[in-house]
């Protein structure tokens, strides 16, 4: 009775946490502290074994250094074991050590005494189980544990992205793949890309364009190029452009003190300083082409006219940074002495006031392209009419503009022209076209494209005894009625039809070296065979392009090959009708909607093979 009493007398205090912790996760404090005593006594014993082992070893040096003299140890002697003595146990504590730290866990802290130890053996916390929250090692960011998380370098967990990138890391220093050659597909895919961009290949690549590619794949290797020709500069800097790789480490490669050309089709990782580079490292140049120079500002345009660079032809696409006042300053300084202008892409810049002080301070200009500036308007058409020695015109502009103020440009200037280009001038009508006839004489190459309002027998009378030796480039693209209410078109064809397609070629079949005549869908298929019948020669053409064009089919195809020995590439995108035609060696056949082949096709048959099939038409 009195020791049950005693037992229910006794006072209980609350627990602590850690407590607690170890009672639901069933950990015993008193196996923790017996595995604790364990490994104390292992690594005790360890040391002692490697201190006899390095104190035999001493006394055996020591005993080798007393043989040979078999005398009493000097104070030198004396001195030297003792340090040696002393450099044994500073090795052995050290080993201890190192031992000790790698069972801690990373930033465990350093207790001298033994109950440190033990304590924090006790509060290091043990890894979560799956379905509970931990913190990453890495990153510290709060996830939830699955029994796929990965252990980091310290001992923790990591997340899932954390783990990704561990993975990845290991693979890559446990392996360098090797340099992975392209295996014949790729092969394929580089080579129609190739035809695409109008590159035809027959039989292997040159030994010089070889050297040029290779160059090119190890440019950022590349000092200088040397006494390389400029056709060779200019060819590198074409495929270095497409790979966007001209930056202001590769720029000063192309940069000559007595170079008079520069042209970089990729200007778009350039800088202010890299512009104004270019003319202090060639003061003398003359001719200047750059493309998405979309930093050029008005910095640059001060250093040209402060060093009085002697710049006659300059191409600027794309720079939209130079203001109004900056333009017209230039050209009252430098503009006496250009003679080819082409702006190109001024969303911001250049409005028709600025154009007037161009044509004032550009007397000489021979040459002039202005294309998708969107603030010029017809006050600028009625400007250029004072440029009495241009010779190569080339105008689109996104303001609307009249048909007159368009035959008025042509009358005053045509007599000089030698190409004519006119882009998106949906105004325009049969009477800019007669304006051609009439007061153009000398073109040799012409482009009206994106027109719904010139009818077929307007081109018909354009090819109609017109004064003009026969033309060497043509373009019509997108010559052709647009109105979703009548798709089949009106009764009279509008844009380049079947009779003005013929008299076309009749004018300048000859001659003519490329044919574009994409979507110009009123060209009936009487007009394409009475044209390209295998009879009718044209010899100089080399390039056509007649996609959706719906009339044609495979025979017409085969006679367009069969009437242009020298072609070497035929672009037929949405002609339907076309399939299983022989392409002729040398050839390039691009668009022919196949699904089992290539969207190229190269010709591998002689024209003789070819015109077996020709009977079709």
């Amino acid at each position: 009775m009195s020791g049950r009493r005693a037992s229910n007398n006794r006072i209980r205090g609350p627990q602590s946490a850690l407590t607690d912790f170890l009672a639901a996760n069933n950990i015993s404090a008193a196996q923790i502290s017996a595995d604790y005593e364990r490994r104390r006594r292992e690594a005790h014993q360890q040391a002692e074994q490697e201190a006899a082992a390095n104190g035999t070893a001493l006394e055996q040096e020591v005993a080798e250094d007393q043989l040979p003299d078999e005398r009493e140890e000097t104070a030198l002697q004396k001195k030297k074991r003792k340090r040696a003595e002393d450099k044994a146990r500073e090795k052995i504590k050290q080993t201890k050590n190192s031992k000790k730290q790698k069972k801690n866990k990373k930033g465990a802290p350093d207790d001298d005494g033994d109950d440190g130890d033990l304590a924090f053996d006790m509060y290091t916390k043990s890894k979560p189980l799956p379905g509970q929250l931990d913190n990453c090692e890495k990153c510290e960011k709060r996830f939830t544990v699955t029994p796929y998380s990965k252990t980091g370098p310290a001992g923790g967990l990591l997340c899932k992205k954390c783990s990704e990138e561990q993975e990845s890391q290991k693979k890559k220093d446990a392996k360098v793949p090797a340099k992975k050659h392209p295996g014949p597909r790729e092969k394929r895919r580089q080579t129609e890309s190739s035809k695409l961009d109008g590159i035809i290949l027959n039989g292997a690549r040159s030994l010089q364009d070889l050297c040029i590619r290779t160059i090119a794949s190890n440019i950022h290797d590349v000092e200088e190029f040397g006494d390389l020709p400029q056709q060779s500069i200019q060819a590198l800097g074409y495929i270095l452009s497409k790979k966007r790789v001209i930056t202001s480490r590769t720029l000063p490669l192309f940069l000559r003190p007595n170079s008079e050309i520069l042209e970089i089709t990729d200007s778009g990782a350039l800088e202010v300083e890299d512009y104004i580079k270019i003319f202090s490292f060639s003061p003398r140049i003359t001719s200047l082409s750059l493309r998405q120079a979309g930093q050029f500002k008005d910095e640059v345009l001060d250093y040209m006219m402060e060093r009085d660079i002697p710049i006659k032809h300059l191409k600027l696409y794309a720079a939209n940074l130079v203001s109004d006042g900056k333009w017209i300053e230039f050209f009252a300084t430098c503009g006496h002495r250009l003679e080819s202008l082409q702006l190109r892409d001024l969303d911001y810049s250049m409005d028709d006031s600025t154009f007037m002080h161009l044509v004032r301070g550009c007397p000489r200009l021979k040459r002039l392209k202005m294309k998708k500036c969107w603030r010029l308007s017809e006050p600028a058409l009625g400007a250029i009419q004072e440029l009495k020695e241009l010779e190569h015109l080339s105008l689109q502009f996104k303001l609307p503009t009249s048909a007159q103020s368009l035959v008025d440009l042509i009358t005053a200037v045509g007599s000089s022209l030698r190409t004519l280009s006119l882009e998106d001038f949906h105004d325009a009508d049969n009477s800019v076209l007669q304006a051609v006839n009439t007061h153009c004489s000398q073109l040799q190459k012409l482009r009206f494209t994106e027109n719904d309002l010139c009818t077929d027998t307007g081109f018909t009378e354009l090819f109609t005894n017109w004064s003009n030796p026969p033309l060497t480039f043509v373009d019509f693209t997108g010559s052709r009625s647009i109105d979703y209410n009548n798709p089949d078109g009106t009764d009279e064809a509008v844009g380049l039809g079947t009779a003005g397609f013929e008299a076309l070629m009749a004018h300048s079949g000859s001659t003519l070296t490329t044919l574009m005549i994409p979507s110009c869908r009123h060209i009936e298929r009487e007009g394409l065979a009475n044209v390209f019948d295998g009879e009718k020669q044209y010899p100089a053409l080399k390039t056509a392009d007649i996609s959706f064009v719906k009339r044609t089919d495979t025979p017409i195809v085969a006679g367009i090959f069969k009437s242009c020995p020298q072609i070497t590439k035929l672009t037929a995108f949405g002609c339907f009708s076309v399939s299983d035609v022989t392409v002729p060696k040398g050839v390039a056949l691009i668009g022919i909607p196949n699904a089992q082949d290539s969207i190229v096709q190269e010709g591998r048959y002689d024209f003789d093979v070819v015109s077996a099939g020709f009977g079709l038409l």
